[in-house]
């Protein structure tokens, strides 16, 4: 993992660490499952403040780019087509579900969008 921050110009360092991880794995320079750096170590080696990095990968997290898996670490998290493809794989064993309970397509719907607001806080 390549980063490179500019402190003088552009976005708030901790932006930039998130933008460039994102992008990162995004693009599938940093594969699904890679283990990234400790918070400490990656601001060590950026030269940044340890909260600056903690605050990226905070974001990171909230935007389902990279996971934490408690002592084991943090790694990236399945992105792009990989997520989509288990999204569309859950909402197929979903709406399978709801037909066999005899739901209609409204009510099941409404039931999606009952837990999609309670999940995004909306």
């Amino acid at each position: 993992m390549t980063l490179k921050i500019h402190i003088a110009e552009g976005p708030a360092p901790y932006e930039q660490v998130r933008a460039q991880i994102s992008e990162q794995a995004r693009s599938g320079v940093l594969p699904v499952g890679y283990r990234l750096p400790t918070v400490r170590g990656l601001a060590e080696a950026l030269g940044l403040a340890a909260n600056t990095v903690a605050k990226a990968y905070r974001a990171l997290e909230a935007d389902g780019v990279i996971e934490t898996r408690g002592r084991n670490g943090t790694f990236v998290a399945a992105a792009g087509s990989a997520a989509e493809r288990e999204l569309a794989a859950a909402a197929q064993t979903y709406a399978e579900r709801a037909r066999r309970l005899g739901l209609t397509e409204e009510a099941a719907t409404a039931a999606v969008g009952d837990a999609l607001r309670a999940a995004y806080g909306g």
